[in-house]
């Protein structure tokens, strides 16, 4: 992804209800998003920039987990009403367009091919769709910054189908990382009765778990089997991040978590409490190494 610097994200709740339709629009970005619930279809596509050239997709799920499916149209109102009877399984739409409906026929042949791919290479949901469309002649000028801009905003909605858990290191951003990382922090969790032993690091906020570190081969927490951090765990080893070894998984690619607990819940394989499991080698725990930081900071404490 291309966009490094802080962007503005404008998101109008359309009736004032944030389970309800919704807009998204990016400061000095021309791309318009429209999130809608399928109950609220109707209203939605009588809107005047479901009627644009774009992209959508349709989201939902089916007996065997997360599905969703993209596709592209002139008129992208009449392609998602064509839909309607025959893919009764989503719940969401997203519509992508711009605001001076200035997308084309290539450009959004080009977004399809594209979110299609990213959506497979990443491979946290089922694709409805058959194959991978190829991608139409497109200048760089033409295809600007649209997709980043798009893959920005769809994590923002909450929409994580296209939000990869690796964060893969090479070339400039590697040479970047070793300079880094003289100053890294890294914490260690250990567990020596099941042979796990992971290592993590602190990047630009997130909780990013080193390739190489040993995590348990399933997931032991009794009674928490469809837990989320549970599915993450099954989700990791269907995505090959975490490949069997000796009994146990290896992570293959450095993997990035929102928090230490759920860093060390997926290592462990059961609930765990990150800010205590996680230490650094001479035993202080990530909680203790926060609150230090804060104090150095100047924030928390007594007044």
């Amino acid at each position: 992804m291309m966009l490094k610097k802080g962007q503005s994200l404008e998101l109008f709740f359309i009736d004032g209800k944030p389970e309800g339709m919704l807009t998204a629009e990016v400061f000095n970005w021309t791309g318009h998003v429209l999130m809608t619930p399928h109950t609220q279809l109707s209203t939605a596509l009588k809107r005047t920039e479901a009627g644009y050239t774009g992209v959508y997709l349709l989201l939902g799920e089916d007996d065997t987990g997360f599905l969703a499916y993209i596709g592209e149209g002139e008129e992208i109102n009449a392609r998602i009403k064509s839909h309607d009877t025959a893919k009764d399984w989503w719940t969401t739409a997203i519509l992508i367009t711009t605001a001076g409906n200035n997308l084309n026929k290539a450009h959004v042949k080009y977004l399809e091919s594209r979110l299609v791919e990213e959506a497979r290479r990443i491979g946290k949901v089922a694709l409805e769709n058959g194959n991978t469309p190829p991608h139409p002649s497109l200048s760089e000028a033409a295809r600007a910054n649209i997709l980043d801009y798009i893959l920005m905003v769809l994590p923002a909605l909450r929409i994580n189908s296209f939000l990869p858990h690796t964060r893969p290191q090479s070339g400039q951003a590697a040479t970047a990382k070793a300079e880094a990382d003289k100053d890294a922090v890294i914490f260690e969790l250990h567990t020596p009765k099941h042979g796990i032993h992971a290592t993590a690091r602190l990047e630009a906020g997130e909780f990013v778990v080193q390739t190489g570190s040993k995590a348990s081969l399933t997931w032991r927490g009794k009674g928490t089997e469809e837990t989320g951090y549970a599915l993450l765990l099954s989700e990791l080893r269907k995505t090959g991040v975490l490949a069997e070894q000796n009994g146990l998984c290896l992570f293959t690619e450095h993997t990035a978590f929102k928090s230490p607990s759920a860093a060390a819940a997926v290592v462990n394989g059961r609930p765990a409490n990150g800010t205590i499991e996680w230490k650094f080698a001479n035993g202080k725990t990530y909680k203790e190494w926060e609150a230090d930081k804060l104090a150095q900071d100047g924030i928390g404490g007594d007044s």
